[in-house]
């Protein structure tokens, strides 16, 4: 894999603190020229296109996520490996929030150029949340819906750890992870109808 120069890194996180305030629709390539102090030339010698620079930084973004839950885990199995991996999402997002940000702005989206290559990295990090639900027994309750079905659960542990970052991150931010962690986990546990 080819060394990031320290252009294309200035040009990636101006685009990325850019975004995390206007948007990607209210992110110009001029904006993210003046940002990371580079020339216009520059800025398209690394990324010919607008699409081409939030791809980039898009992917780099869910990969590190999906490598943070691959270490969070490692190891550990069932409700003890989603404890860790919820821990270790919430504490990536924390130290990245204007990622955090623009992740949950932009999952969902289904008009970018991008959303296909998304949407893959998407499944990989999903993925390593199917195995520990697997484990944890309740899967037998809700077997009927199939390997679908427990992306979809793995897509509810991620959205639901998404959430409730942001959450904190925007109107809680002094709080410690510790106490965001136990109230995701506690909401994930089942025990809210006891």
């Amino acid at each position: 894999m080819p060394r990031e120069s320290g252009t294309k890194r200035a040009i990636l996180d101006a685009a990325l603190e850019l975004a995390a305030a206007n948007g990607i629709s209210g992110t110009t390539m001029d904006d993210v020229a003046e940002r990371a102090g580079v020339a216009k030339g520059s800025l398209y010698y690394n990324f010919s296109a607008k699409d081409k620079l939030f791809e980039t930084l898009l992917l780099e973004g869910v990969g590190a996520l999906t490598q943070c839950l691959r270490t969070a885990r490692s190891g550990l199995e069932g409700w003890t490996a989603i404890e860790s991996m919820v821990r270790a999402l919430l504490e990536l997002l924390s130290e990245n929030r204007a990622l955090a940000k623009l992740m949950a702005a932009e999952i969902l989206r289904t008009d970018r150029t991008w959303q296909h290559s998304l949407h893959l990295l998407r499944q990989e990090a999903l993925a390593e949340f199917v195995e520990p639900i697997r484990q944890t027994g309740g899967w037998n309750a809700v077997d009927a819906g199939g390997p679908d079905r427990l992306t979809l659960i793995a897509g509810s542990v991620f959205g639901a750890t998404l959430m409730g970052a942001l959450d904190w991150l925007v109107f809680d931010p002094e709080r410690p992870v510790e106490d965001v962690a136990s109230s995701v986990l506690y909401a994930l546990s089942g025990r809210l109808n006891t």
